[in-house]
């Protein structure tokens, strides 16, 4: 691949504004079609990932599925299997519709306890009552930066169906939820490249409720290929997943994001990039998880801005 071929102009656009895009076009080098060698065993050996997926209507979510050791797997280096039965999975998350309806899907492999990530991006090709297989057509590894540790220390046979609630504006139990924050994660797409899941993290509260359907959040410094904020910039549409790591629940938000330079900053909440993001909430869904986990806080990343 040549990153000519690989950016789209979202992309090209925010690293050109960042002063970025030679960094871009150096590490670009990590992107193949295929899974890595060191990467098989990784993905095989997760209970969580972390799902970009986009609805009939356009509307993009961000989902994050849980099974055993041994649902997510590659055999060909080609394609990643999901195993989740038609029974086990939650069909309160608008995942599994989405999959069905607009094949493009992003996915991120992400293990809390060891800070290690892996991103996919692709299109399912098999959907089926005993899972999915997602074609590959991006495949890299993310750094371990702005992680916190986290380790599962049980994971619950599945508890189907679960409780959920919907909403369009950010109060009470929502609202504490994206307050409380330190982990999140977010579904983004491009009409070429298709959908993008990733990663973003910081200290508790990081994630600002701006009202009660605007968040802003600061956009810290990364690997320089700006997937996330090059596919805002070209399209919008975005969809959030919070954890609520005590309590057992996952928050999803879909609306639309808008990328903000040269932001005031006195505090240092950006890291000194002065870079903000902020969505706007269309909607959202608030869900118990279908399994029953057990969570063990270890640290917070070091790399965290810690605001003045």
């Amino acid at each position: 691949m040549n990153e000519a071929s690989v950016f789209h102009d979202g992309e090209r656009t925010i690293q050109a504004l960042a002063g970025e895009t030679t960094i871009a076009d150096r590490n670009i080098a990590m992107l193949s079609d295929t899974v890595i060698g060191g990467a098989r065993p990784f993905i095989a050996r997760q209970f969580m990932a972390v799902l970009a997926s986009t609805d009939a209507a356009g509307a993009v979510w961000a989902s994050v599925i849980f099974g055993k050791p041994g649902f997510l797997h590659t055999d060909d280096r080609h394609a990643i299997a999901i195993d989740l039965p038609h029974k086990e999975r939650d069909l309160a998350d608008p995942l599994w519709e989405n999959m069905a309806a607009i094949a493009d899907v992003g996915m991120l492999f992400i293990e809390l306890g060891s800070r290690r990530r892996y991103r996919v991006n692709g299109t399912v090709r098999r959907l089926d009552g005993c899972g999915a297989e997602v074609a590959i057509r991006e495949a890299y590894p993310n750094c371990p930066k702005y992680i916190q540790r986290r380790h599962l220390r049980q994971l619950g046979e599945p508890r189907l169906p679960v409780q959920a609630a919907h909403g369009t504006v950010l109060r009470g139990g929502a609202a504490n939820i994206v307050a409380r924050a330190d982990t999140i994660f977010l579904a983004s797409r491009h009409e070429r490249t298709g959908a993008d899941a990733s990663h973003r993290g910081g200290q508790p509260g990081f994630v600002k409720l701006v009202d009660d359907t605007t968040l802003r959040i600061p956009d810290y410094r990364g690997n320089s290929l700006f997937n996330t904020l090059g596919n805002i910039e070209a399209d919008g549409r975005a969809g959030i997943a919070i954890l609520d790591f005590e309590n057992g629940q996952v928050l999803q938000l879909t609306g639309s994001a808008t990328v903000l330079w040269n932001q005031d900053d006195p505090h240092g909440e950006t890291g000194g990039t002065r870079r903000y993001w902020e969505f706007k909430v269309a909607s959202w869904i608030l869900r118990d998880l279908p399994h029953a986990l057990q969570w063990e806080y270890l640290d917070a990343s070091p790399f965290n801005p810690v605001a003045a």
